[in-house]
């Protein structure tokens, strides 16, 4: 008898503290079944998958930029452009802009030229007229598009979207063992906006979740 108590009162902690977090795995997030590595040493990491022509990485970006702008000093934001085939010359550009130290000034006008504006960016010489538009050289450009170290990012990149598990855009993970989604967060939410709202909202909970989880002593 005593033993059946003490379950069933464990039953009801368990119940009790499943009951108690706002969102629950496999439902508002995932927790990845091989966690991958980060790349912000002590710091929490943020990254965001995303591709240039994807309408609700654009929609996303403005919120997502503002969030990211209040992150504490112990989460560090990354990127990681989305690889598949179709994708492919936008994540150049992305890699282009960040080995030119340009991704400030050119990261979300790239979105708005796209969405806002119909330009279809979709090879190396519009992209390169593009950066050119605003400021940077249009031979360092293309010379930095087709460069090694490009190559080099793209690669690893198609790493992490295989070790993340991406299958669609956008999608954050949280220090390499968490990742949602406006749709995984928003879950039957209709309206855009909202979804994205819930979604930051995901992020901060595995953001305190991964913390704690830091700090856990190592098991033996």
């Amino acid at each position: 008898m005593k033993r059946l108590f003490l379950t069933a009162a464990l039953l009801t902690m368990m119940v009790s503290a499943y009951a108690a977090e706002p969102f629950q795995a496999g439902r508002h997030y995932t927790e990845l079944p091989f966690p991958q590595p980060v790349e912000t040493g002590d710091k929490i990491e943020l990254r965001e998958f995303f591709w240039y022509g994807c309408p609700h990485c654009y929609v996303l970006e403005a919120p997502l930029a503002a969030y990211v702008r209040k992150l504490p000093t112990h989460v560090a934001f990354v990127r990681t452009p989305g690889v598949s085939p179709n994708w492919l010359v936008h994540a150049q550009a992305y890699y282009a802009f960040e080995v030119l130290g340009v991704t400030p000034k050119l990261h979300a006008p790239f979105f708005e030229a796209w969405h806002a504006k119909g330009r279809r960016l979709n090879d190396a010489a519009s992209i390169a007229d593009f950066a050119a538009e605003h400021g940077v050289d249009k031979k360092q450009f293309l010379e930095t598009f087709n460069s090694f170290a490009v190559r080099t990012r793209i690669e690893r990149a198609k790493q992490q979207n295989v070790g993340f598990m991406v299958d669609g855009v956008p999608m954050l993970a949280v220090d390499g063992r968490y990742v949602t989604s406006p749709v995984m967060a928003g879950g039957q939410e209709r309206d855009e906006a909202r979804r994205n709202q819930l979604t930051m909202q995901v992020v901060d909970f595995l953001i305190q979740k991964a913390a704690r989880e830091r700090k856990k002593p190592a098991a033996r």
